[in-house]
């Protein structure tokens, strides 16, 4: 049984690792500050290959399977998690249902785009009577001749502000209840009767922009239908899954940085007269931290694995996203007290991480859903 990733993926980690900690990080003042990524980190994005992770070779994109899509995650979360965020929701959930699903024409028509990052991608099912609650969500297609009509809105939709791409989740015959789902590819920046709202204030991962999406009677043409009409539920949540196991590993990266800063604050702040580290009581936070990183990438190693062989992950992938998150919001914690009052302060990266982390135990399934996926699993 081996545990480490293959030489040539630890290649791309590092060559990630070193993009995340050398070029963005410098900008993270300025991404906060206009809560805007800079044009030049989205095209450093480009060049890496970051925006077609999972893309075949032959739509111009990376072709990684999922283990190597999650180690690039990792090495995200070691730096900004706004952009890092934008990267994500493109790369998993924006980009994995055309791949799975989409006809050979789908794919040539905006796989090579999404792949250059001239066309960012966002996956729209949350509305605002249904976060948790996917199987009640109230946007309608309707079929008219040669198109789908639709209305209703969308929130809190990862990357709609610059979205050149939506994949929409809509009811297309509400008689079937949840199998009557169906799914649409949608450009919003192009097509009328579809509105971007307001962008969302949020209280972190600055940057990484969402926003309302309303339908007001758009004329979605039927060759924009992703996969068969009534896709159904089960089918439209799958999508989110392996987007789960990406969120698992970015939140890893995110407590390795967190202990890597709170190791070098610990060995160079004294205190009565040595350095923090000294004291026993740092030491089994560090402690602490250390055994949250390597069981949570031992987990999100496991699924990506499991992913690439075929197998259903849909427990494992919740395990992986609650264990990794929750995890995260205890180290994330930790490392603000091991820095004292510098990691209450804006310009500490570490306050940036406290603040940006709080997002994932909600967002692609909060930590509650995931037990009651885990639960009911156990239990079927």
């Amino acid at each position: 049984m081996e545990f480490n990733l293959p030489e040539d993926l630890r290649d791309v980690q590092a060559t990630v690792r070193d993009f995340m900690l050398n070029v963005v990080e410098p900008r993270a003042h300025e991404i906060e500050e206009t809560n805007r990524v800079p044009g030049e980190l989205m095209r450093g994005a480009a060049e890496l290959g970051l925006f077609g992770l999972s893309i075949p070779e032959e739509y111009g994109g990376v072709g990684l399977g999922s283990l190597g899509r999650c180690a690039v995650y990792e090495a995200m979360g070691q730096g900004h998690m706004g952009f890092g965020g934008v990267i994500s929701a493109h790369a998993s959930i924006g980009t994995s249902g055309l791949v799975k699903l989409g006809t050979e024409e789908q794919k040539r028509r905006f796989l090579p785009r999404m792949a250059s990052g001239e066309c960012i991608a966002g996956f729209a099912i949350t509305e605002p009577s249904s976060g948790s609650d996917a199987a009640n969500i109230r946007t309608r297609a309707e079929k008219r001749g040669d198109c789908y009509v639709l209305n209703g809105t969308k929130h809190y939709i990862s990357n709609a502000p610059i979205a050149g791409l939506l994949t929409v989740i809509a009811i297309t015959d509400p008689s079937r209840g949840t199998r009557g789902m169906s799914a649409f590819l949608v450009e919003p920046q192009i097509t009328p009767g579809v509105k971007i709202g307001k962008i969302d204030e949020k209280m972190g991962q600055k940057g990484a922009l969402s926003a309302e999406v309303i339908f007001e009677d758009a004329e979605i043409p039927v060759e924009n239908l992703l996969g068969p009409e009534h896709l159904g539920y089960r089918e439209a949540l799958g999508i989110l899954t392996n987007g789960r196991v990406g969120i698992a590993a970015r939140s890893t990266g995110a407590m390795q940085r967190l202990l890597d800063l709170s190791i070098a604050h610990a060995k160079t702040r004294e205190q009565f007269g040595q350095p923090i580290a000294e004291f026993q009581a740092v030491q089994f936070m560090l402690a602490e931290m250390e055994v949250a990183i390597q069981t949570s990438r031992l987990l999100w190693q496991k699924v990506a694995w499991m992913v690439d062989q075929g197998q259903d992950v849909r427990r494992m992938a919740s395990v992986a996203k609650y264990h990794a998150t929750e995890m995260l919001s205890q180290v994330a914690d930790k490392a603000v007290q091991v820095a004292g009052g510098m990691g209450y302060m804006k310009d500490s990266p570490v306050e940036r991480y406290y603040r940006d982390q709080r997002l994932l135990r909600i967002y692609e399934g909060t930590s509650e859903i995931q037990k009651l996926i885990i639960a009911r699993s156990l239990l079927a």
